[in-house]
């Protein structure tokens, strides 16, 4: 038993474990010599405690630990102890666990692991902005000495920043960083443990700090001068340059507006901002004259639109430049002295009038002559012309006011020395007004007035018209009937109208309506007068003023015609039926006396029937041997034949109806024969087949071939060409002209 214990503490003395075992107590009785010590104890305890083994040991005493330790893999270790009797392998008391501690040593570097970095800051920043905090991280154990005690540092970067030692925090270190100078730095930040004395071990990082830009640069112009040109033809629009100030600043911070600050330049021309921002575009404003100005003197002003108040002091942000821009001369047409002419003519002058005169020049020739002419299609009517050499405008016809006021021409000027140089005008022509209208009633005037009515009684209101305007031309008075005798009164209201009134004698009742004959002039120089008449039918009205009847006869005529009217219609219907009748009379005789045979003649007389025909049989119906053979036709009549190419000048005579009894054939054959030899029928109507080859031409052949040796060159007697018709006429006054005998 006390060579287990031995061996177990021998065992934990290799371990270096520091624990102690509480031996039991023991008593002896007796002496050597007696009967032997008797043994009393006390149950064994085990007292464990904490004990620590140094990582990595490599000194010269071996420690029996199985392999090296490293705290931060495992920073303890956990251990069960048991005595156990080796004879019977019976555990002598319960299990005991004691803990193994590695103690740390500094074997870790610092790391960063978010490095490296990136950051921005504003340039023109104050010292001791914050850029970006690092941290830095060591492995060993922060709670046993200085190992994990970190101390930060700039390697790389100074004097632009600085790192605060213990946070990490990344400052600016000096004012007025400038982005246009330096736009990016590169700082080392180091982190070293041990706090930061020698032997420590220490760890680094980058980090990229970006200045970002404000607005701390004004505008400026590269050059104090610029000079442009431009055609005096260029139109409102038209790009002249392009100025640009320069601002090293970037983005919203660098745009610009642009300006012209004298009063001369921003007429004629304007500048603007590109869709950039940053360019100046110069364009023309109004139209450019050569001949008046040659050149155009002005300054421009860039000037930043966003302004940073923080800044101002950097100020001010805008620049002045001088811009000079000449005017060149350019081939131009025509200019008229107007920009465009109203002219008056009065109506119904004579033609030759002068109306007037328009006047251009060539700006850039003032020598070279110039023509006039009136567009077409502004004087349809050809109401005007003008002198081309010096733009007289003249009537060509009387002209009336009333007819048309105003007459729009459109006159065009060239140069003789280039007709691609022209120009044109609007020249309005007022027709002035004469008094040449006399007055007239606004309108028909056909009124009644009820037999009844008392005296004095407004029958109608008369309005006259008057056409022209000429001082007092449309000034018009009218006047009625004058007299005691007078039907109607007529009382001038002086203002273009008069009262149409019954006057205190009744008129009498009559048939027919009266005419009351009324007077118009007007005031004018020379005044025109005219009269018009006013018809005042006298009717039978009903109580409540409408209209019963006008005249005794309206009774009679429902339709409201006359009796009289009715009677002539009444003869023209009448003689209009017997003309009618008569005609149709005339037209069945002349039809009787032209049908022959009209119950007789089948011709026009279409049969129906289902009978098979006779065959052969039927040929003996009708003779067709004349369609076989031309020779067994009648014999021709007497005389030259007749041609059938030509119209013939006569109609032949219409033989007359065999007597006797009506024969089909026998008309057919007279009909047929009569149909051949009318020369007025074209051949070439009808469609005849025969059966008989023919002999051929009578007049042989008409080629010149062989016929003068055969007839010794004298023309045989032949067919007279003066038969032939008109279309030979030319060919017989060549050939059948008979020669003058020889002397």
């Amino acid at each position: 038993m006390w060579g287990l214990v031995r061996l177990l503490l021998a065992w934990l003395g290799g371990w270096g474990c520091m624990g102690r075992l509480a031996a039991p107590a023991r008593a002896w009785a007796g002496s050597r010599g007696g009967p032997g010590p008797v043994l009393l104890r006390n149950r064994r305890s085990w007292v464990w405690n904490q004990f620590f083994v140094i990582e990595e040991y490599a000194g010269p005493e071996p420690v029996l630990i199985g392999k090296s330790l490293d705290r931060e893999e495992k920073a303890q270790y956990v251990l069960l102890a048991q005595a156990v009797d080796r004879a019977s392998n019976r555990p002598l008391e319960p299990p005991s666990e004691f803990i193994i501690k590695v103690q740390d040593i500094n074997d870790n570097p610092p790391i960063f692991p978010l490095g490296p970095y990136h950051a921005t800051v504003p340039e023109m920043s104050n010292v001791g902005t914050s850029v970006i905090q690092v941290t830095a991280h060591d492995a060993d154990d922060p709670s046993y000495g200085n190992s994990a005690k970190l101390v930060y540092t700039v390697l790389d970067g100074l004097p632009f920043f600085s790192v605060d030692p213990q946070t990490g925090v990344v400052r600016t270190a000096i004012p007025n960083m400038d982005r246009e100078t330096q736009e990016e730095f590169l700082v080392v930040i180091q982190a070293k443990d041990m706090g930061g004395h020698m032997g420590g071990l220490s760890g680094s990082t980058t980090v990229t700090v970006t200045l970002s830009d404000v607005n701390d640069n004004p505008p400026k112009f590269p050059q104090s001068l610029y000079q442009f040109s431009v055609v005096e033809t260029a139109g409102p629009g038209t790009l002249v340059g392009r100025l640009r100030a320069q601002d090293p600043d970037l983005g919203d911070n660098a745009l610009m507006a642009y300006s012209i600050l004298d009063g001369e330049g921003s007429e004629a021309f304007s500048i603007s901002t590109d869709s950039q921002g940053r360019d100046g575009l110069l364009t023309v404003r109004k139209l450019l004259d050569f001949e008046t100005r040659r050149s155009y003197s002005f300054r421009v002003e860039a000037t930043n639109t966003l302004i940073d108040p923080a800044y101002l002091r950097r100020g001010p942000f805008k620049d002045v430049a001088s811009v000079r821009v000449a005017v060149q001369d350019a081939p131009e047409p025509p200019a008229f002295s107007q920009a465009a002419y109203h002219l008056a003519v009065p109506e119904n002058k004579a033609p030759g009038t002068l109306v007037g005169q328009v006047s251009a020049a060539d700006l850039d020739s003032p020598a070279s002559p110039i023509r006039y002419s009136i567009l077409p299609h502004s004087d349809p009517e050809r109401c005007f012309s003008i002198e081309p050499e010096d733009g007289t405008i003249r009537t060509v016809v009387p002209l009336d006011r009333e007819a048309r006021v105003w007459h729009n021409l459109t006159v065009l000027a060239t140069e003789l020395d280039s007709s691609a140089q022209a120009s044109r005008v609007q020249v309005a022509i007022q027709i002035l007004d004469e008094n040449d209208n006399a007055p007239q009633l606004a309108e028909p005037y056909d009124t009644f007035v009820c037999d009844s009515a008392a005296p004095g009684q407004l029958i109608q209101v008369i309005r006259a018209l008057d056409r022209d305007e000429v001082g007092n031309s449309s000034r018009v008075s009218l006047q009625g009937p004058l007299g005691p005798d007078a039907n109607f009164t007529v009382r001038d209201n002086r203002d273009g109208s008069a009262s149409l009134l019954l006057p205190s004698r009744p008129a009498p009742p009559r048939q027919a309506p009266y005419l009351v004959p009324i007077e118009l002039w007007d005031w004018g120089q020379p005044a025109l007068s005219s009269t018009a008449t006013v018809t005042v039918s006298v009717c039978r009205c009903r109580p409540d003023g409408s209209v019963a009847s006008c005249r005794p006869e309206a009774q009679l005529s429902p339709a409201g015609l006359s009796t009289g009217a009715l009677l002539a219609i009444v003869t023209c219907v009448g003689t209009l039926l017997a003309l009618v009748v008569l005609f149709v009379a005339l037209r069945r005789q002349k039809q009787e006396a032209l049908m022959v045979l009209e119950e007789e003649d089948v011709r026009e007389n279409i049969i129906t029937y289902d009978d098979e025909g006779g065959g052969e049989e039927d040929t003996e119906a009708f003779d067709i041997s004349a369609l076989q053979n031309p020779d067994g036709a009648a014999p021709p009549n007497p005389g030259p034949p007749a041609r059938r190419d030509v119209l013939p000048r006569a109609r032949a005579p219409r033989q007359p109806r065999p007597p006797g009894p009506a024969d089909v054939a026998q008309l057919l054959a007279l009909r047929l024969r009569e149909a051949d030899d009318d020369p007025s029928v074209p051949p070439y109507d009808s469609v005849q087949v025969y059966g008989y080859e023919g002999r051929g031409s009578s007049c042989g052949s008409l080629s010149s071939l062989g016929s003068g040796s055969e007839a010794g060159g004298a023309l045989g007697p032949a067919e007279p060409l003066d038969d032939w018709g008109p279309l030979f006429r030319t060919l017989a006054e060549l050939y059948g002209a008979k020669e003058p005998p020889a002397p």
